[in-house]
């Protein structure tokens, strides 16, 4: 009788399948370099947000540009004619200075704050934070030109043979590249000191070369060299064109260009040097 051989048994191995992984959309800084419509709105929302709860803020960027131009009205006032030459150019003047001057203050805060670092460790694009910055003090801009150019024209009785449409468009510019470069300068400050402390370095130089005080053709060769390449120069030659001549220009299509696309190019280099750490 022959015993029959155990069969060995067979032993069962468990095999662990893989289980696939969801793929999330990445947040790596390659990820975060196109702007989105949603997300620059949402900068715009709490930039704005912040602003309602300063109404300082608030009143140095729409009251005082016409608190200065109706002291200019006053000024001048046995002498109507000057006030119409250099009114209108200071319509395009201040917004850009009182713009430069917040925008630069209220950007470091983000900075020195931290809410910037907060804000970049998010999905948000470089781009989505200055053009946030842009758009919502571009609304305060939109008020405080409207309100500036308004007050010149129906209270203070500045006579221009332009469109005050034409005046508005200019002073809107002019506000536009004061926030680019108060954005641009905010990256260079420690404190809110040195950012106020940019303002001789980069408006002051401006304000004497553009035309303002003597016309630019009759500075020495170099200093007009020089305003020639500051945009507040073609900001001040816009405006004198409206007052002038009564349909646009050439000259005039000219001026406002540059004056956008050194807003726009100013922008951008806000954007590059905007730094991830606030150390």
């Amino acid at each position: 009788m022959t015993t029959p051989t155990p069969t060995p048994t067979a032993r069962t191995t468990t095999t662990t399948t893989p289980t696939p992984t969801r793929r999330t959309t990445p947040t790596t800084p390659a990820a975060r370099t196109t702007p989105t419509p949603a997300r620059t709105l949402a900068t715009t929302a709490r930039v704005l947000r912040q602003l309602r709860h300063d109404p300082r803020t608030i009143a140095l960027l729409v009251l005082v540009p016409v608190a200065m131009v109706t002291l200019l009205r006053y000024v001048f006032d046995a002498s109507p004619r000057t006030f119409d030459d250099i009114g209108a150019s200071l319509l395009g003047i201040f917004p850009l200075i009182t713009m430069f001057l917040v925008t630069s203050i209220a950007t470091l805060r983000e900075r020195t704050s931290g809410t910037l670092e907060r804000l970049l460790a998010m999905p948000l694009a470089k781009g989505d934070l200055i053009a946030g910055y842009a758009l919502a003090f571009g609304l305060l801009a939109v008020v405080q030109s409207a309100l500036a150019t308004g007050v010149s024209l129906w209270v203070l009785g500045l006579d221009v043979l332009g469109s005050p449409w034409l005046l508005l468009l200019v002073a809107l510019l002019d506000a536009l590249l004061g926030t680019a470069l108060g954005l641009f300068v905010s990256a260079f400050a420690a404190s809110e000191y040195q950012a106020v402390q940019f303002m001789p370095a980069v408006i002051f130089p401006q304000l004497l070369l553009c035309g303002l005080l003597t016309p630019r053709d009759s500075m020495q060769p170099a200093l007009h060299a020089v305003s020639n390449a500051l945009p507040m120069s073609y900001a001040v030659d816009a405006m004198t064109q409206i007052v002038h001549h009564p349909d646009p220009t050439t000259t005039f299509a000219r001026d406002i260009l540059i004056v956008a696309a050194c807003a726009l190019m100013v922008l951008a280099l806000g954007a590059a040097t905007l730094r991830r750490r606030t150390s």
